[in-house]
């Protein structure tokens, strides 16, 4: 089973609530607390999405995180990377030389392809996508469409 961490998931919820705020910024503790998240573990995230760019932090009495793009310009691919780093569903997908069978195996170069269909797919899917009402289109090609030659 492909899973994105736990972190990840934290990280589209405080953006989805971040999102479908009024108010400009909104301080960790009360996005923790809207989110049902520990203090300390919203307070990682946060900093971790701002060092990727995706929030930016403003500090003072009336500061607290903002959304440095609207959610229809953050993709999902963007969420992902920030928090675990490169799209890759196997490591010699992701760079050469990590696998000690990579010199007899013939299936490095399908799972690229199939890991840059992934991250395609996320691309195409947005922050604003993660908080629609589950009726609504999603912007993925349905998994039937997709071949692999």
């Amino acid at each position: 089973m492909l899973r994105i961490s736990k972190l990840t998931d934290y990280a589209t919820v405080l953006l989805a609530a971040l999102a479908q705020r009024e108010e400009n910024c909104v301080p960790a503790s009360q996005l923790a607390e809207e989110t049902r998240l520990e203090l300390p573990t919203a307070a990682k995230v946060l900093k971790t999405l701002a060092k990727s760019g995706l929030v930016r932090s403003v500090r003072g009495v009336n500061g607290g995180y903002q959304l440095v793009r609207s959610p229809d310009q953050t993709s999902v691919a963007a969420i992902v990377r920030a928090m675990e780093g490169p799209i890759a569903l196997t490591e010699c997908s992701l760079e050469p030389g990590l696998c000690a069978h990579e010199s007899q195996c013939t299936l490095r170069g399908n799972w690229q392809r199939i890991g840059q269909a992934v991250e395609q797919a996320l691309e195409r899917l947005t922050l604003r996508d993660l908080y629609q009402p589950l009726g609504s289109d999603p912007a993925v090609t349905p998994v039937a469409t997709f071949k692999i030659m």
